[in-house]
């Protein structure tokens, strides 16, 4: 399931451990270079495989003793051209990744004692730009169980121009439902239904083109998809779902009932979103979407979504400062989901 499955990188459950284990750049530097080369520093310049020549004011950079050639641990990962000590973006990830409710980047600025608020925030968006896998797979697309799918809008209002004129921008999500074991502590919550991995993205409008590409693109075909009976839902059975639309009417019991699920993911990223960050812009939407949908999917083992985080990281394009403040930047989103 993640990128970094290996048992030879070891992932701290505790302050004390994370301390332990990187209690320098230098540390965080062999970790980085045990993750991408586990079988020993093999030069991308003339391949030879052997222990490379280590500068020690320099610890992100590896010479081999063949071609002389330098390499850098940084390159064609999220950290790359930054200044800031490794040991600082490794902070940042275990914190992003360990805290059940995340960082924001005032928090993140004062818990490391970091002089620039700009700073904060562009190490924890470049982080966020490493949260999705290139080759993310599917949900669903088993047998035992279904998923659920629906839309809400996200944002602030907007007061003195009219009613029901509004700056929200709508997010659609699918969350995969599992169903707990008789006889556990919480198997009569919900039915003993709970949520597998979750996808969540922002979609232009609620036609049939958005949201049911949404979901071809992020839910296996002849996955059993529950929707409520708004129209641009009607094409999913000929996409090859088997597909069955819930006419809520307005009634929140009905909800309950058939969409719970997913009404609870919304309430928890819009708490999240109000609560730990105050609101975000909708430029920036995305990004914490993935944050969120990263967490979420590893909430069972926080720490090691240390690793994978990493890992990801380690093999991911970050936008620049201009790019994230000019709102060039496109956030990456599920497979094929791209705005």
């Amino acid at each position: 399931m993640d990128v970094l499955d290996r048992a030879d990188l070891a992932f701290p459950e505790s302050l004390p451990d994370f301390q332990r284990l990187f209690p320098s750049d230098a540390a965080c530097a062999g970790y980085l270079e045990k993750a991408r080369w586990g079988d020993g520093f093999s030069c991308p310049r003339c391949g030879v495989v052997g222990a490379p020549f280590r500068i020690a004011t320099r610890p992100g950079v590896l010479t081999c003793r063949s071609c002389r050639r330098q390499t850098g641990l940084l390159v064609g990962t999220v950290m790359e051209r930054s200044h800031t000590p490794l040991s600082v973006w490794f902070w940042a990830a275990y914190l992003v990744a360990s805290r059940t409710q995340g960082m924001s980047a005032v928090q993140f600025q004062r818990q490391l004692g970091l002089s620039r608020y700009e700073t904060a925030f562009g190490i924890l968006h470049k982080l966020r730009a490493g949260m999705v896998r290139p080759d993310q797979d599917r949900i669903g697309g088993r047998a035992e169980e279904h998923v659920e799918v629906d839309e809400t809008y996200i944002g602030g209002r907007t007061r003195g121009q009219g009613r029901g004129i509004h700056h929200k921008t709508l997010v659609t999500a699918a969350v995969e439902v599992r169903h707990r074991e008789s006889g556990t502590a919480q198997d009569k919550r919900k039915d003993g239904r709970y949520a597998g991995r979750v996808r969540l993205s922002i979609s232009d409008d609620r036609s049939a083109e958005s949201l049911a590409g949404f979901v071809e693109s992020a839910v296996m075909p002849g996955t059993l998809v529950i929707t409520d009976d708004w129209s641009g839902y009607a094409s999913l059975r000929k996409r090859g779902y088997d597909h069955h639309a819930i006419a809520e009417c307005g009634d929140p019991d009905v909800a309950e009932e058939f969409l719970p699920i997913i009404h609870l993911v919304f309430s928890n990223l819009k708490t999240w979103l109000n609560g730990i960050h105050h609101g975000v812009s909708a430029k920036h939407l995305q990004a914490y979407l993935n944050e969120f949908t990263f967490r979420f999917n590893r909430r069972f083992y926080p720490f090691n979504a240390f690793r994978s985080l990493l890992g990801i990281a380690g093999g991911a394009q970050a936008p620049t400062f201009a790019e994230l403040y000019s709102g060039e930047w496109p956030h990456p989103t599920c497979s094929g989901c791209l705005r």
